[in-house]
């Protein structure tokens, strides 16, 4: 059979079907506008409050502004203070501390609750409503109810205890490890029970034959729940960790709330010592109240990179799979 002249140059095919497919995305187009126009408030409202801030803020973080005035541009010269600023540093190491004393005994009461809700105990609804509703409710509210309960006087809830059994008052708030065990405290009662119903989710997706032949091998609950429970939800306790990474690391409104009830301890300042000054705590006193929105923003931009790195490792973690033709050892 022959072959035109066109196929045997290999020519190109004619423009005419591109012009006709150009033509349908746009009769598509006009197809569809309702459906457009029904979802354009979002991504309107996600440009104006959203987008618009973030590409803003960047551009402030080269400025110095004091928000009234005119802005003038410096550079990198509000990164190069920031590396050299000694309260941003202790900012930093309060926020990681504050995070890490949080995150594992959350995280680990969490595995514990959920373990316990799966064994198929009584009134396991009325248990995963309980210890939701600290995550649902009002930050603010919990923090000036931990704020009466670990008052550094005699009429703390805490230090009444303490004075039943015989011992002295703790200074909860005025000292520098105290202030971070109390921040840490309300954040873990604030969302151990959050992680532990996501953990539950996971626990329910394990298959229960697994914990019958451990069972019949003679392992004990324990055995089981190490050797069994923490394997099967490795992806999940690792997205627990990037999501509690991402929250520690704007911790903001707890030392804020906490210390605000004392304004000898100055709020913004994180209490005595700055113990309680957080980075996001700190952005906040720089730029609105020291009125310095430059050096505000590029330390927002630099907490962000920080996140961002820990964000990536841990997702580096979730992803990493052994590489082929490695053998295990």
């Amino acid at each position: 059979m022959s072959t035109t002249p066109a196929k045997e140059a290999g020519a190109v095919p004619s423009p005419v079907g591109g012009s006709h497919r150009a033509r349908g995305r746009k009769r598509a187009l006009r197809s569809h506008w309702p459906q457009y126009l029904a979802i354009s408030p979002y991504f309107v409202l996600f440009s104006v409050f959203m987008l618009f801030p973030i590409i803003f803020s960047l551009y402030l973080a080269f400025q110095k502004w004091d928000g009234l005035g005119e802005m003038e541009f410096v550079g990198l010269r509000n990164f190069a203070f920031l590396m050299k600023d000694d309260l941003f540093w202790r900012s930093l190491k309060n926020t990681f501390l504050i995070w890490f004393m949080s995150t594992v005994p959350m995280l680990f009461l969490a595995l514990v609750l959920a373990n316990m809700l799966n064994t198929g105990i009584r009134f396991t609804g009325f248990y995963r409503i309980a210890y939701f509703v600290p995550n649902v409710t009002s930050v603010v509210a919990i923090a000036i109810f931990f704020s009466s309960v670990f008052s550094s006087t005699d009429a703390g809830l805490i230090n009444v205890i303490v004075g039943w059994l015989g011992g002295s008052s703790i200074p909860w708030l005025t000292n520098e490890w105290t202030i971070k065990i109390v921040i840490a405290t309300l954040i873990c009662w604030q969302w151990t029970g959050y992680n532990a119903i996501i953990y539950l989710a996971g626990l329910q997706a394990v298959p229960t034959e697994l914990y019958e032949a451990a069972r019949i091998d003679g392992a004990g609950p324990v055995q089981a729940f190490f050797k069994i429970t923490i394997p099967q939800l490795r992806p999940i306790i690792l997205f627990t960790v990037v999501i509690s990474t991402i929250n520690g690391m704007q911790t903001f409104t707890e030392p804020q709330v906490i210390f605000s009830s004392n304004a000898a301890n100055n709020a913004n300042s994180g209490g005595p010592g700055s113990a309680g000054l957080t980075t996001i705590l700190y952005f906040y006193r720089e730029a609105f109240n020291f009125n310095d929105y430059g050096y505000g923003a590029a330390i927002a931009w630099s907490l962000f990179l920080i996140i961002m790195l820990f964000t990536v490792i841990n997702w580096r973690i979730v992803t990493r799979r052994d590489r082929p033709g490695r053998s295990r050892r």
